[in-house]
């Protein structure tokens, strides 16, 4: 594990899955200044680097992120708040443009821009007693590091109101039915869990993983008959690739494939 134990963010490698944990457990991982450059910082270099090839997000101590650090926010003129704002959205952006495959492991409290930010990654394994709020009206704010994107996308527009404009904690069962958490681990063993997971994808194509991202994103912006031409540019592209030569290869000897090294991924 790299980093000191006072970092606000460790980085632990297990083979080619990156672990990122925010480690403010004595705040139970509230986000402040340093906390989320270092996040946006420990992204963008695990996006960067060849050997990674998945990337779990989890918090130290017994919360997952209790949201933003409301002991260190004041009142702001406008260009100083953009410029903090702007250095929450780039932990998104990071999140949203690396083509590796991001699991947030939720364990404790996943509070307003917590939410957000396990709303933000590809899969979410929680705890079964997890808990989930958006709770950003509580201090007169909106929200956030995605949310508008992220949550309405897993959840639906209606429940993300609700959440929203009530900020009423959720169970991690609750967001299990909903969708805003992909699996459940029993309490202790999300990280576990999601790691297995990340382990998973990891050994999967990457180029393919890196261009399926980018279109479930892109789809939702596109008409659906120019989804139908992304779809086709792209599945050509990796007709020529080495990984899906070895899928093929693999599926005739009746044998696991073993696919290559990340590739990048051309939008």
């Amino acid at each position: 594990m790299t980093g000191h134990d006072d970092a606000p963010v460790l980085i632990a490698d297990d083979g080619a899955v990156r672990i990122v944990t925010l480690n403010r457990p004595q705040v139970r991982n509230a986000i402040d200044i340093p906390l989320r450059i270092a996040l946006a910082e420990a992204l963008e270099n695990a996006d960067s680097d060849p050997k990674v090839r998945a990337i779990v997000l989890t918090g130290a101590g017994t919360a997952f992120c209790s949201g933003g650090d409301i002991s260190t926010m004041k009142r702001t003129p406008e260009a100083e708040a953009t410029e903090r704002i702007q250095l929450a959205q780039r932990v998104i952006r990071a999140i949203w443009q690396t083509s590796k495959p991001v699991l947030a492991a939720v364990e404790g409290s996943a509070f307003g821009a917590g939410v957000a930010l396990a709303a933000a990654c590809d899969r979410v394994v929680a705890a079964h007693d997890a808990r989930f709020a958006a709770t950003f009206l509580n201090v007169g704010l909106i929200g956030d590091m995605g949310v508008y994107a992220s949550l309405p996308t897993r959840i639906g527009l209606a429940r993300t109101r609700q959440m929203l404009m009530m900020a009423q904690p959720i169970s991690g069962t609750t967001a299990l039915d909903w969708g805003l958490v992909d699996a459940l681990a029993d309490p202790g063993a999300a990280l576990g869990d999601a790691t297995a997971d990340a382990h998973t994808l990891a050994a999967r194509p990457a180029e393919a993983l890196g261009v399926m991202k980018m279109m479930l994103a892109r789809s939702r912006q596109l008409p659906a008959f120019e989804v139908l031409d992304l779809e086709a540019t792209q599945q050509a592209r990796l007709f020529d690739s080495d990984d899906f030569a070895e899928g093929v290869a693999a599926f005739r000897e009746k044998r696991a494939p073993h696919f290559g090294p990340r590739q990048g991924v051309q939008p």
